[in-house]
């Protein structure tokens, strides 16, 4: 098994747990290709006393069968014939693991919604065989994970039913950080500078099963021109792939993306019904809700606003770039994204993509800014006076009765502030300060790839300047 790189706090949770002296039952979760299943493993090589995984568009006899083939494995002498129901095969399950003498023992389903087939009776089988044996034990540790965020998210992590409370820790696994791209990057002897990782980030995401496609020896763009537009490119067919495995009707959750993508600005949830014609009604919210659970899609609060007037955004960085460029371009134009990379249309998604690159991180915006102990509140922030719409797309409000305004620029070199667009930081300043009443001080913060070239523009403008290494931070 290849090394694992990063996930600390997963690793300690997990080791937590399996010191923990009871039984648990832990649901891990995410977006599809974070890495769920390599995690699980390679935190438990070695320990587990029973695992399985669910068959794709299998009937309820062949995951039986497959269950039985997985205890045939750790149990050579086994001579139970398939079950012909789940009550059963969980049954068959105890009778291997009460005669196990480990201290702990771990059994981990993988794929678990692929198990609960029409009719199957697979989930009350499964709450059976925690509320009536395991649970009443203390060295039962159960791991599930699935890939089908319908699923995942209404019957394991939101659903008061099913399984929701036999469930003692929900773990989400979360996309890398620039900084575990860097050190995976580094296991893969591919030798980039921080400027062309956060390019790659801008197109793969934190997602590593993308990340193992970036080969040593070629640029960003070369690499990003074989990943996603060449014929045979890992992502050039993903996107309809990705939202068909994870969500049932998936058709309804491509429009909401598909609509936030051409919103930079990001929309509201009632713009979001105008936009693509879905009803204002609870199913339009569960959608949204899987969307912002998988990770696609993030919902601010506007600062100083009711919940009703949040911003939704699509932060899901491979299918804006997917929407933006993959879409609609020829696999056999060779040097697709070569060649556009000085285009009007580039400068635009790269600067909205830097931006998004940035909300991911907003732990390592904190401690750039020395207040990684301080209680905050992130947020946005849109204009209701403003003709343009001006908008801050991070308010972060620090409990030292400090907001920091944060603006993103992605460039090639040092950033330059000009006297047009000092006037527009001190014109938003101004008028954030008087919309929202606040009596905080406000700080000007640049977030940026080599920091800003200090003039007469930004010296006494600008509070705080952060160059893209702060966002490299562990």
């Amino acid at each position: 098994m290849r090394e694992l790189v990063g996930r600390k706090k997963d690793l300690e949770t997990f080791q937590e747990l399996y010191d923990s002296g009871k039984s648990e039952f832990v649901g891990v979760y995410g977006r599809r290709r974070v890495g769920k299943t390599f995690l699980i493993r390679s935190a438990f090589e070695g320990r587990f006393t029973f695992q399985v995984t669910g068959l794709s568009n299998a009937t309820m006899k062949q995951q039986l069968t497959n269950f039985n083939l997985e205890l045939r494995k750790v149990i050579p002498e086994h001579t139970y014939t398939p079950a012909n129901d789940w009550i059963t095969a969980f049954q068959q399950l105890i009778s291997y693991l009460e005669t196990c003498s480990n201290t702990r023992k771990v059994v981990f389903i993988d794929e678990l919604p692929w198990f609960d087939t029409p009719k199957s009776g697979f989930i009350p089988a499964l709450e059976h065989f925690w509320n009536s044996w395991a649970s009443a034990r203390s060295d039962i540790l159960l791991i599930v994970c699935g890939s089908a965020a319908s699923w995942m998210i209404n019957k394991l992590i939101n659903n008061s039913g099913g399984l929701h409370n036999p469930v003692t820790k929900r773990m989400k696994i979360i996309p890398f950080t620039l900084n575990e791209c860097e050190l995976f990057l580094r296991t893969k002897h591919v030798h980039l500078d921080r400027y062309q990782i956060i390019q790659l980030y801008m197109v793969l995401g934190g997602i590593p099963f993308y990340w193992e496609e970036v080969k040593p020896g070629l640029s960003a763009a070369q690499n990003i021109d074989n990943i996603c537009f060449s014929e045979n490119g890992q992502l050039r067919n993903e996107f309809n792939n990705l939202f068909r495995s994870l969500f049932n009707k998936h058709e309804k959750h491509t429009l909401i993306v598909n609509a936030l993508a051409k919103k930079s600005m990001g929309l509201t949830r009632e713009e979001i019904i105008t936009e693509t014609g879905l009803p204002n009604a609870g199913s339009t919210t569960r959608i949204l809700d899987e969307l912002e659970e998988s990770g696609f899609i993030l919902k601010y609060n506007q600062q100083g606003k009711k919940m009703r007037n949040s911003i939704y955004q699509l932060t899901d960085l491979y299918s804006l770039f997917y929407l933006k460029f993959i879409k609609d371009s020829h696999p056999k134009d060779v040097h697709q994204w070569l060649n556009a990379i000085d285009q009007p249309k580039y400068r635009v998604w790269s600067g909205y993509a830097f931006e998004q690159v940035c909300l991911c991180h907003l732990l390592q915006i904190k401690k750039a800014l020395g207040i990684s102990g301080v209680s905050t509140t992130a947020s946005s922030w849109r204009s209701e006076t403003l003709k343009n719409g001006a908008q801050i797309d991070l308010v972060i409000d620090r409990r030292d009765r400090v907001i920091n305004l944060c603006e993103m620029k992605f460039s090639i070199n040092k950033f330059v502030i000009d006297s047009k667009y000092a006037d527009e930081l001190r014109n938003k300043a101004g008028v954030f300060k008087t919309e929202t009443k606040t009596r905080s001080s406000i700080f000007l913060t640049m977030i940026t790839t080599y920091g800003i070239q200090p003039n007469s523009h930004s010296i006494g403008l600008i509070q705080n300047d952060i160059s893209m290494n702060g966002l490299f931070e562990p």
